[in-house]
């Protein structure tokens, strides 16, 4: 595990920062290296067109504002969605396009109005804005908000695009930035801020009725054996599959909550639902309360999360991996030890 300390470095201007050192009030706290960023000059690798290729790309950062923070990015995930948004198989992809969006870093500069955060502390990102304002943002469902702002391919309130992970740094607003624990290895965060919380999130009002017993669909024989029996069905396939053996699963009034991001349209029959007062249904993630309660869990039971890391340079074979089921069970990329 990486230290917590401060980031070994010198005071940095950083651009428009310069001069107001002096007010104490609008004093923003910069501790960043040369290695990090030449001016406001990061580097990632990205996606130039729907082949998904991923190479070295240079792009600016915005300034760091009052109420965000900058950090350099230590590991980041690497998720079907990732894979899928690439390849301009799911919304309508911006290139070039930098992935990533289960990201942990280390802070190395803080705005002048920051109170969540100081530099040195190890910290993770999912989505980053919302609007604040809306019924979902009031009732802690942020993700659901129609004006979201994702890590990556969509536009910042200033009008620039949003960069993913698989970078060397990001900015990121506090609210949307996320604590890791003390006693969770950054790398082992890594799954929790999307993987993990996308199952975390929809299973927690079964868990809180009493749920203690899970099928997987993996078991043939328990499968079949479970034929009408369950509540619940928690569907994490990201690709078109047929509807029908699941939902021939479902009690009277069961349901199944899809969560894997599939690029085209599911079909099944109405009847299948009719008959047996069934719903399918999404979920999206989960919000930033129920990520930061996840990791806590995580750290307090001394969880972990199965994971396999590799370098920058590997990114594009650990898609053709992924995309065959050949990684147990999710691919990390140490960006940190990474040459970009």
């Amino acid at each position: 595990m990486r230290g917590r300390g401060r980031v070994p470095g010198r005071k940095s201007n950083l651009g428009s920062q310069k001069g107001k050192v002096n007010d104490e009030r609008q004093r923003t706290e910069v501790v960043a290296s040369t290695e990090l960023m030449e001016g406001r000059s990061v580097v990632g690798w990205a996606a130039r067109d729907p082949s998904g290729l991923l190479s070295p790309y240079h792009f600016s950062l915005r300034e760091t504002g009052p109420e965000e923070v900058l950090f350099k990015i230590l590991f980041c995930g690497i998720d079907h969605t990732d894979l899928h948004q690439c390849r301009n198989q799911i919304h309508s992809a911006n290139y070039p396009l930098v992935p990533g969006h289960e990201v942990v870093g280390e802070v190395v500069e803080v705005g002048s109005e920051v109170k969540k955060f100081k530099v040195g502390d190890i910290v993770g990102v999912g989505i980053i804005g919302c609007c604040g304002n809306c019924l979902s943002c009031k009732s802690n469902m942020e993700q659901y908000c129609n004006k979201r702002i994702l890590t990556y391919n969509d536009t910042y309130k200033d009008g620039t695009p949003t960069q993913g992970g698989f970078s060397s740094a990001m900015v990121a607003h506090q609210n949307f930035v996320l604590r890791i624990p003390e006693k969770l290895a950054p790398e082992q965060a890594v799954p929790l801020l999307c993987a993990g919380v996308t199952a975390f999130s929809p299973l927690k009002p079964f868990s809180d009725c009493g749920a203690d017993v899970f099928l997987v669909s993996s078991n043939e024989a328990e499968m079949q054996r479970a034929t009408s029996s369950l509540d619940y069905i928690l569907d994490t396939i990201p690709a078109v599959h047929p509807m029908e053996p699941y939902l021939s699963l479902l009690k009277v009034d069961g349901k199944i909550i899809l969560v894997g991001a599939v690029a085209k349209p599911q079909q099944f029959s109405s009847l299948d639902l009719i008959l047996g007062k069934k719903t399918i249904c999404g979920s999206l993630i989960g919000s930033i309360g129920e990520t930061q309660e996840l990791l806590d869990f995580w750290a307090e039971k001394g969880l972990k999360s199965m994971i396999e890391v590799v370098k920058m340079d590997y990114v594009n074979k650990a898609f053709e991996r992924m995309e065959c089921n050949d990684v147990r069970y999710r691919f990390v990329l140490d960006i940190a030890s990474s040459d970009l």
